[in-house]
């Protein structure tokens, strides 16, 4: 990858949390002149200050993408955008679905028309595997937020502004996901509250995420969803993997943690998505990731391969955690425990 972002302004929206903060970190490293964290919590703000070593090229500013003019002040003379902010969690967008809309997709509308009113270069969205064929209102915002982007041609006229998502499954030390919680409940001596023991999940790390990140920043032509290929893996093997490795830290017995089954929540699903079903056949592959084109709105034709010269075309199918190759290469207990050993900084981290 070459160095997009030496020398440049960026703005990070829900540069406070997990995915968020880790570009921001990342990004002081490749020189830029400024990162702006744009997020709507001052105890973050200033706890990500402190972490940060006060570094001057920071600049924390409150605000929530909701607020389209507050939104319009902190892009000014901004290069690139990671778009970052959102509500998250399938169940609180269950009970809570105006909120995700107000959330995810309008503030994603006012990122973009931000954006184009600023003449910025580059915006890259943070989107989620909930995104493909959607049964839950997460994903039906995430995936509508994906639609506004892959839409902006139709909108942006001589304004030379370039927009793409990035697709994650979970990320391991994130806060608010399963491994935290899983977490806390062997600190306490349990139960881990399983919903479904069966659930299958797509897995990746905190730093695999944020060079997808930057690598789409940097390969993008425009309106693309770049999506990583993860391994997947069971919910059951995680939750045991995690006693495993955690409650002997915690002084816990192994074998004292028990794992209760609950039931799936409302918009769960028991196996997750990279690709949907009609996604698939205008996607492009690559040993490390799928691209899903956009289509040139004037001619409704996908932009041609050639712009990506080490992709060739998916085959005709949705991948998915079911998909039987990745089935058979789902990690084994022994795998998860020493991703998560790897991982194990992060996790700690993220555990509330």
């Amino acid at each position: 990858m070459t160095n997009e972002f030496q020398g440049k302004k960026i703005l990070v929206t829900g540069g406070t949390g997990s995915i968020g903060f880790n570009v921001v970190q990342q990004l002081l490293a490749l020189d830029p002149k400024q990162v702006r964290v744009f997020s709507r919590d001052d105890s973050k703000q200033f706890h990500a200050r402190i972490r940060l070593g006060n570094d001057p090229r920071v600049n924390m500013l409150l605000g929530d993408v909701r607020d389209k003019d507050r939104l319009r002040m902190a892009m000014e003379g901004v290069n690139i955008v990671f778009h970052a902010a959102a509500l998250k969690h399938v169940l609180g967008s269950e009970n809570n679905p105006f909120e995700a809309v107000k959330t995810n997709v309008i503030g994603t509308q006012n990122v973009i028309e931000c954006a184009l009113e600023n003449r910025v270069d580059k915006v890259v969205g943070i989107s989620t595997d909930k995104a493909a064929d959607p049964t839950s209102v997460l994903g039906c915002t995430k995936l509508l937020a994906e639609k506004l982007m892959s839409a902006t041609s139709n909108y942006k006229g001589s304004k030379q502004t370039k927009f793409c998502f990035v697709r994650f499954g979970n990320v391991i030390g994130t806060r608010g996901s399963v491994i935290p919680l899983f977490c806390r409940q062997i600190k306490q001596g349990g139960p881990i509250t399983l919903t479904d023991p069966g659930m299958h999940r797509f897995f990746m790390s905190i730093d695999q995420a944020v060079t997808l990140i930057f690598k789409a920043t940097d390969m993008m032509k425009d309106r693309e969803v770049f999506i990583l290929k993860m391994p997947i893996l069971k919910i059951n093997d995680l939750a045991q993997a995690l006693v495993e490795v955690y409650a002997p830290k915690y002084g816990k017995d192994p074998a004292s943690i028990k794992i209760d089954v609950i039931g799936k929540i409302n918009g769960e699903r028991i196996h997750e998505k990279l690709v949907g079903r009609n996604e698939c056949f205008n996607a492009l592959e690559t040993p490390e990731m799928f691209i899903l084109k956009p289509f040139i709105a004037e001619v409704n034709v996908p932009v041609i391969d050639e712009e990506y010269p080490t992709a060739v075309r998916i085959e005709a199918k949705e991948y998915t955690t079911e998909t039987p190759e990745l089935q058979s290469n789902c990690l084994t207990r022994e795998q998860i425990v020493e991703l998560l050993k790897t991982n194990e900084a992060y996790i700690e981290e993220s555990i509330f």
